[in-house]
């Protein structure tokens, strides 16, 4: 303990006569009681025991404090904390003849943490107490700043233990004040290597409207500021911080930066509470100077239950200087960090304890190094100038102290003890709130600028740090690698089956089954179907494939690919198409003759029209890689971040523009295709054997690609479904059309390859024979194609139209004495069988020029011997009507008159030629049968 006070000296009068008085009353106290002393109301002095008094001439120092010993004051609590460490400090320096033949004389007077009695006090210690060569303390700002401010003028230099407002670091309004404490200011440089550290780019603060929060905020600001650290929002308040948190969370903020009291930071976590700011996703840094268990005192103020506020206030990370230094080194003293604490509590035993009590102790040792600094300083210049001849005018020793001070460099128990204009670089602790109670988890070296995080200390509510902001990470959306290859497989096996087909009509091409489809034509559909299989394989590659671009270069093949694989296999079937209705559609056309050169002459045009426009399209506003974003989505694996889904096109300015004049023109070739299908719907032709399917074709490839171009738009934001329907419609119709066209060629070349030989009439269906009953329509063939031949040919039939009108008055008679005597029929048929063949023949000949039907089974091929037999002789006894009109006579009737029809038919339409032999007559016998011209034969071919 200290020694028992002593009075300090009364305060000297004017006048000269009461010098004798003031030296016996100091005799006195000092003689009294050495130690601590007590003086007047307006201060107090101290000393040192008196034997080292009387050994040595002291140097005062000035100590303002506030030691007021009032419970409820904090700031008091402060100065009679520190008393003990200043006690300790002075006695080592004595002992160790630092100032020798000086020793440190600190008075001390009491501020009261008052304005006006602070400076009162100031001023009464200058007035009547010695002459002091530094001030000591300061720790209440108010009072603090106002002394420092005047210290100029007085050639005092100011060392504060735990004045640590950033208003006193403005060296041009206080050059005479220093602290060995950190500035509030001070935890900003370790603040910003904090955020570094974890990679914290991007933070708010929320700051209690008081000046000391509002200059720590500033300096912030100054320091994050070209360091790419964006604070992209500031929030302050008065009284309710709940709308500033609101605030922060609107603008995404997950990095607080907060400067508020603990009262203020009750109600800010309760609010953090409320909008769940707290937790794996957010980071709270606020003051680490609060009292222990600070929430205790104000958790009924925050209007929020204790278990809500300790859930948000958990992991938040505080900071603030470090008490004493936690390296185990030894200090200026002689004795480590950790020795000095044991004295320390020794010394001021069950007295109050401050936190500032290690600064208050390297100042100490600050001031007597200055000292000594200045003294060598002066007996190296000026023997003649000693120290206590300090006064408080003696500028120039005013300015030594000053510039000793700030040479300062020395290990103390807070750390390495330095001073950078004034302000001192101290060590900056960082603290994590962890289950209720503060935890040190790093340490900031401001002398070094150098950040240590202690092994295993901090712990972050989730697996990781808290992302600085909401990490929206951009997915592309992309095709799935299995459905891009069973569609593949798909595509690759519909490829062989084109290149087999490709084949089979390049080898049979001479065949009259593939000659007659028009080979040439359908090579083209071949071809375009392979050219829309290869489309597939473009529609699959995005970026997950292909590189930026690459993808954009794939816009534009793709696109021409798919159009003129489209243009040329829907363009050839629609050529054959029409030329299936304009022969046998149009009542105005008499005689047509279609080549295949025509046809192709018509898909090179739909190609050159499709050329035109894709390549206006590609000069005027080319196909370019766009980036179409989605709303957030949250990650599937529950990390803190978000997924922003993306999805490549391929647009450009005028999408619109240039897809509705594409799709104008592929849907009006496309509806005129399916009209010409439907027109064409009842016409099957043998000789042209594909006109029925390359019209089922038509209808299939006009109904898909309508289905497939609406549900493609419809599904634009989801790839697979996408690629998915576009490739199966591709697959789809390009598959159906050439099994429509090939497959049925192929079954029939392999199962009757003459079929195309053995029958070329013209069959049409019941609904046909109605509407072209009253028509005519003369078909030629490609090889005879004279039109001369055709007028003889129509010549002629009118003639023999004149002649059957003759012949069938005889064959009227004929019939009728059948009916009459069946005793005559075989002299009608040794008489008669020439003019009934005449006239069946002719019959035949002229009703196929009108587009008759009738097909009429040939008995004769099966057995002509049996036809042409005599009468059953067990019948001869019957009655002859009786036995003329029964179904046998009938029977034989047909048996006679069929066969003849049919072989009058078949010359006169190139069926069997007219020299054969007959199976009722010789061929000497049948005369008419020679007398048709092979010219007149009609045949169709090359179609």
């Amino acid at each position: 303990m200290p020694p028992a006070p002593r009075r300090a000296p009364a305060p000297r009068p004017a006048a000269a006569p009461a010098a004798p008085l003031l030296l016996l009353v100091l005799a006195v106290l000092v003689l009294a009681a050495p130690g601590w002393a007590r003086g007047s109301p307006r201060g107090a002095a101290g000393g040192l025991p008196a034997d080292a008094a009387a050994a040595t001439a002291p140097i005062s120092i000035m100590g303002l404090m506030p030691l007021s010993p009032a419970e409820e004051d904090q700031k008091s609590k402060i100065g009679r904390g520190v008393l003990p460490a200043v006690q300790l400090a002075m006695d080592q320096i004595r002992n160790e003849s630092l100032l020798h033949p000086y020793f440190l004389d600190l008075r001390l007077y009491d501020t009261e943490c008052d304005n006006a009695k602070g400076l009162k006090a100031f001023y009464d210690a200058i007035k009547y107490g010695p002459n002091h060569l530094m001030v000591f303390g300061g720790v209440c700002a108010t009072v603090t700043s106002i002394i420092a401010e005047s210290l100029k003028g007085w050639n005092l230099v100011q060392l504060s233990f735990a004045a640590t407002t950033p208003e006193l670091a403005d060296k041009k309004k206080y050059p005479y004040f220093f602290r060995t404490v950190p500035s509030d200011n001070a935890v900003n440089p370790a603040i910003l290597k904090f955020l570094k550290y974890y990679r914290w780019k991007r933070v708010g603060t929320l700051t209690q409207d008081v000046q000391r929060f509002s200059e720590v905020r500033n300096d912030l600001t100054d320091v994050l500021y070209g360091e790419d650290i964006e604070i992209s929002d500031t929030e302050s308040f008065s009284n309710d911080p709940c709308t500033g948190v609101k605030k922060l969370k609107g603008n995404d903020v997950r990095i607080i930066l907060g400067q508020f009291d603990e009262q203020m930071a009750a109600k800010v976590f309760c609010c953090a509470y409320d909008e769940e700011m707290y937790g794996s996703k957010y980071q709270w840094i606020i003051p680490g100077w609060y009292e222990s268990s600070w929430w205790e005192s104000w958790i009924n103020s925050s209007q929020c239950l204790r278990k809500n506020l300790l859930t948000a206030m958990e992991g938040y990370i505080g900071v603030d200087f470090e008490p004493l230094s936690s390296k185990v080194i030894k200090t200026i003293s002689g004795r480590t960090p950790q020795q000095y604490e044991k004295e320390y509590n020794a010394k001021r035993g069950d007295g109050q304890s401050s936190k500032f009590h290690g600064y208050a102790y390297d100042g100490i040792w600050v001031i007597a190094k200055t000292l000594q600094r200045a003294m060598k300083y002066l007996n190296a210049t000026n023997r003649h100038q000693k120290i206590e001849d300090f006064n408080y005018t003696n500028h120039k020793l005013g300015k030594i102290f000053v510039d000793a001070m700030n040479e300062t460099n020395f290990f103390g128990v807070t750390g390495q003890v330095v001073f950078r204009n004034g302000e001192r670089m101290g060590t900056i602790k960082f603290t994590q709130f962890q289950e209720r109670k503060e935890v040190k988890v790093g340490e900031y070296n401001a002398v070094a600028d150098t950040l240590e995080i202690i092994n295993n200390t901090i712990r972050f509510q989730g697996v990781e740090p808290p992302k600085d902001k909401t990490i929206i990470q951009e997915q592309l959306r992309k095709i799935s690698l299995p459905l891009y290859s069973i569609l593949s497989a798909l595509t690759i096996l519909g490829m062989i089956m084109a290149s087999a087909f490709l084949f089979f009509n390049i080898k049979n091409r001479n065949q009259k089954l593939i000659k007659m489809s028009s080979p040439y034509m359908n090579n083209l559909i071949i071809l375009g179907g392979m050219l829309s299989y290869a489309s597939i394989f473009l529609f699959g590659l995005d970026g997950s494939f292909v590189s930026e671009k690459t993808f954009e270069t794939l816009c534009t093949v793709r696109t021409w690919i798919l159009t003129v694989g489209y243009t040329t296999a829907f363009g050839a079937m629609f050529a054959k198409t029409w030329r299936v209705h304009a022969i046998f559609k149009n009542v105005k056309m008499k005689k047509k003759i279609i080549k295949d050169q025509k046809l192709l002459v018509i898909v090179g045009g739909m190609l050159l029209i499709d050329l035109c426009i894709l390549i206006c399209w590609q000069v005027v506003d080319p196909l370019r890689r766009t980036v179409e974003k989605y709303n957030m989505e949250p990650d599937p694996a529950g990390r803190d971040i978000s997924i922003r889904p993306i999805l490549e096109h391929c647009e450009n300015t005028h999408m619109t523009i240039w897809l509705g004049i594409v799709y104008a023109y592929k849907g009006l070739l496309m509806l005129f295709g399916c009209f010409l299908a439907w027109e064409t719907r009842n016409v099957s032709i043998p000789a042209l054997n594909d006109s029925k399917y390359i019209g089922m074709s038509v209808y299939n490839v006009g109904i898909m690609c309508i289905i497939g171009a609406a549900v493609s738009f419809l599904t634009r934001d989801q790839p697979n479904v996408q690629f998915c329907i576009v490739a199966l419609v591709i697959i789809f119709c390009s598959t159906i059309t050439l099994c429509l066209v090939f497959v049925p060629k192929l079954i029939t070349l392999r199962t009757n390859p003459d079929a195309a030989t053995q029958n070329r009439r013209f069959q049409f269906t019941q609904n046909q024979k109605k509407e072209d009953s009253k028509t005519s329509t003369s078909v030629t063939s490609v090889n005879q194609a004279s039109t001369s031949r055709l007028e003889g040919l129509q010549s002629e039939n009118h003639r023999l139209r004149m002649k059957i009108t003759e012949l069938d008055k005889d064959l009227e008679e004929v019939t009728m004495q059948l009916q009459d005597t069946p005793e005559k029929t075989t002299y009608i048929k040794q008489n008669h069988y020439q003019d009934l063949n005449d006239i069946l023949s002719i019959r035949n000949f002229t009703d196929s020029k009108d587009g008759e039907k009738a097909v009429l089974k040939n008995h004769l091929d099966q057995n002509p011997q049996a036809q042409w037999s005599t009468t059953d002789p067990t019948r001869t006894n019957k009655d002859p009507i009786e036995d003329i009109n029964s179904p046998e006579h009938i029977q034989r009737r047909l048996s006679l008159q069929l066969p003849i029809l049919h072989h009058a038919y078949l010359p006169s339409i190139g069926g069997v030629d007219a020299s054969c032999a007959s199976p009722c007559v010789s061929p000497s016998a049948s005369p008419r049968h020679r007398h048709v011209p092979p010219s007149f034969r009609v045949m169709v071919s090359g179609l």
